[in-house]
């Protein structure tokens, strides 16, 4: 049996802003943008190629047992691109505020590619969730 991750809640404070932010800025496609009851809304957004979408929820009432999260508070959600000056140019272009691209060396964090697998950029949603972004040698298919 396979275990897939799909979707990923993100916490936002506000609905419409991360969804132009993730649909207009990141270049994720909008899936599904629906107020499943009253009071109830779910936006899904995918980023381009991935089987792992985002979920954004306003109303919805916790899973049994699930602790909610601030706006802002998730963290270190990573992307693989197979370009990864290609996709900071790409994010930089539509105005998303992305760091250098860094690579681990010696000294810890080091500015400028690294070898295979060890190119990173980070950027943050209109709220402050992070994102990592990793270059990776393939796609994932290909892997």
């Amino acid at each position: 049996m396979n275990w897939t991750l799909e979707v990923v809640p993100v916490p936002v404070s506000d609905m419409d802003r991360a969804k132009d932010f993730y649909a207009g800025k990141a270049g994720f496609k909008l899936d599904l943008d629906d107020q499943v009851a009253p009071g109830m809304r779910i936006i899904q957004l995918t980023p381009p190629g991935s089987r792992c979408s985002i979920a954004m929820l306003h109303g919805m009432p916790p899973f049994p047992g699930e602790k909610p999260m601030a706006p802002g508070t998730l963290q270190g959600l990573q992307i693989c691109v197979t370009d990864i000056e290609a996709a900071r140019e790409e994010l930089a272009a539509k105005g998303v505020d992305v760091s250098p691209i860094r690579h681990v060396g010696a000294t810890g964090w080091e500015e400028g590619k690294g070898d295979t697998w060890n190119s990173f950029m980070t950027f943050a949603d209109p709220d402050g969730n992070g994102w990592v972004v990793q270059e990776a040698p393939s796609e994932l298919s290909a892997r």
